[in-house]
């Protein structure tokens, strides 16, 4: 009982508490305009109903009550003041942007649809985040390996690609000290 309660707004229930809600804040536009209308001024009619319609400000049937009622007031004042303009020139259709009549089995489908189609993408962007993470495994894996056996020093060999190169160079300037020590007990032996 509660629950209807609460869905329930100025006669009509609701199907969600959002649409509630919104019929709410709707019976509030409705009663400051209603508070502030000069129904004698046709222009300020014609200008709250065209505005609302535009901008979309009624998307309840508590809405749509008071704009059919504008429309009514506007369509006498047309009767009365202009017979020779046709209706449509005039005045805009209230625009519902809803659908009232679901073919038979249909609310089923669309009930499990989402539901479905929610799962499967679930499972999509799993399927595609593990993926991604594996790719992303081998590729560091890929890029540490290339430089660990890379010969050009980098963040991870340098210490070892430096101490390598000098000594070799130790070796080298060893090399050439022991053939000029030879070079020269040669020369000194002569």
């Amino acid at each position: 009982m509660e629950e209807g309660n609460r869905l329930s707004v100025e006669g009509y229930l609701f199907g969600t508490a959002e649409d509630a809600e919104a019929a709410r804040e709707e019976a509030q536009k409705v009663e400051y305009l209603e508070k502030n209308m000069d129904y004698r001024n046709r222009e300020n009619i014609q200008t709250v109903y065209c505005k609302s319609i535009e901008k979309r400000l009624f998307r309840t049937p508590v809405g749509w009550e008071y704009l059919r009622k504008l429309q009514r007031n506007l369509e006498m004042e047309n009767l009365e003041m202009e017979q020779d303009r046709p209706k449509q020139e005039q005045l805009p259709p209230i625009p519902l942007y809803t659908v009232f009549i679901h073919r038979a089995g249909e609310e089923k489908k669309q009930a499990v649809a989402p539901m479905v189609k929610k799962k499967d993408g679930v499972k999509r962007l799993l399927r595609l985040s593990l993926f991604l993470n594996i790719l992303l495994v081998v590729a560091v894996s890929a890029m540490f390996y290339i430089a660990m056996t890379g010969e050009h020093p980098n963040l991870l060999n340098y210490e070892r690609t430096l101490v390598d190169k000098y000594a070799a160079w130790e070796q080298e300037l060893t090399e050439k000290e022991s053939e000029l020590r030879e070079r020269e007990r040669q020369l000194t032996d002569n």
